[in-house]
């Protein structure tokens, strides 16, 4: 790991652990009496921080080496998920198992870069309707596909 203080060095295991910057701020340094808000800004803060970025990428890279997890690898799990949930017909797990395939992806993430009032980007969090929005539109295009005779959405 870079250079971290002991707070720091937490922060990255427990963001590793929960997948939650604002969490793994709140565990890891006195955030008792913030706002979430200011929580929110201060774990945003850390995570664009070169030492905190560092550890994250190497932490990540030990996970995945250790579980030989790919993009493929998971893809395929998921794939087999998602045709599980249609042959029982589960369509919320079937949505599920097509998030995670579009978030592995790079598809679907939970920020949006929007222009503010000075014209610098701004990365804004979406609602998990915004997610669900986009989510529905995807399933669309791939009925589209089905309903022209183009059967490369299920092969």
């Amino acid at each position: 790991m870079s250079k971290l203080t002991l707070k720091q060095q937490g922060f990255c295991l427990s963001y590793i652990e929960t997948g939650n910057a604002s969490e793994a701020y709140r565990i890891n340094y006195d955030a008792e009496n913030m706002k979430p808000e200011t929580v929110k800004v201060k774990a945003s803060q850390m995570l664009k921080k070169d030492n905190i970025r560092i550890t994250l990428a190497e932490l990540q890279q030990h996970h995945q080496d250790r579980h030989d997890i790919t993009i493929d690898s998971l893809t395929e799990r998921l794939t087999a998920v998602e045709k599980l949930a249609l042959e029982s017909k589960n369509p919320s797990a079937a949505v599920a198992a097509i998030m995670g395939i579009a978030k592995v992806h790079g598809l679907i993430t939970n920020k949006q870069e929007v222009t503010g009032r000075d014209n610098k980007p701004v990365e804004v969090e979406l609602t998990g309707y915004d997610l669900a929005r986009r989510v529905a539109y995807m399933l669309s295009q791939g009925d589209m596909r089905e309903r022209k005779g183009d059967n490369h959405a299920s092969t």
